[in-house]
């Protein structure tokens, strides 16, 4: 299954899903029923904006104001989208 991440689209944690910093992992981590998926750098700065409010848009825009210097920020969140979705972290409102 492809999914096409658009601007508009908004996403919530999935169900049976939580967020959170784990500090013995000195990271974002994400905890469901099955186990625990670590986060790395950037993904965490994504998952953490995806609240079921602000769409895709308003996340790329937030990320690119907070880290001015990243370059090729957008389609680097659009993939953790894409690799999100695609695992079942997060579901579309």
């Amino acid at each position: 299954m492809e999914i096409s991440i658009q601007h508009s689209d908004i996403y919530a944690l999935a169900f049976h899903h939580r967020f959170q910093w784990e500090e013995a992992q000195q990271s974002y981590v994400i905890l469901f029923p099955e186990g625990m998926v670590k986060l790395h750098g950037g993904a965490g700065e994504v998952i953490k904006r995806v609240d079921g409010k602000a769409s895709v848009g308003d996340i790329v825009a937030d990320l690119k104001t907070n880290f001015p210097d990243a370059v090729g920020i957008e389609a680097d969140i659009i993939g953790m989208f894409e690799m999100a979705y695609g695992k079942a972290w997060i579901r579309k409102v």
